[in-house]
């Protein structure tokens, strides 16, 4: 099992779900391509051109700014890698508005029929989701900076005696 865990990195359930999934994309890919061939490829196309070489350079410099900014602090505390706890709910945010942006903008025609809720709320509770993420984000770098703080604390400690 060593052995396998070098040569692969991961265990063997690690590559069963891998395979797994590969199977389950490959089934959905034959299915689209079977049903509409042009417009998943033309979808595949757009979203490798959206993400490349629009997406990617603004989330690229989104994360550059955020790092140059908070980098500059003096280190009194005991070092936390942050970044995360800024990236997860950024993200998290970003992909709930990639896929309702027609709704949360108010660009799409009227969806009362399907969902039973007005147009106007779409904005709202996205907002709202984005503020309750970043309060997780927080309340968990808030934790793990006091865990981080009381081990230092304690190191200290031991050594003084």
């Amino acid at each position: 099992m060593a052995r396998f865990v070098r040569w692969y990195g991961s265990g063997p359930l690690h590559l069963l779900v891998l395979i797994c999934s590969f199977a389950l994309t490959g089934y959905a890919l034959v299915r689209l391509f079977a049903e509409r061939p042009l417009g998943v490829a033309i979808w595949f196309v757009g979203a490798a051109i959206g993400h490349d070489l629009i997406l990617l350079p603004l989330y690229s410099l989104a994360d550059l700014s955020a790092q140059s900014v908070l980098r500059h602090r003096p280190e009194r505390t005991p070092a936390v890698p942050w970044i995360n706890y800024l990236r997860v709910p950024a993200f998290l945010s970003g992909v709930l508005l990639l896929v309702w942006f027609p709704l949360i903008l108010n660009l799409s025609i009227p969806y009362q029929g399907d969902t039973r809720l007005p147009e106007d709320v779409f904005l709202g509770r996205w907002l709202a989701i984005t503020a309750v993420l970043f309060a997780a984000s927080a309340l968990a770098f808030t934790l793990k900076l006091r865990r981080v703080r009381r081990a230092a604390h304690a190191d200290s400690t031991d050594y003084r005696t």
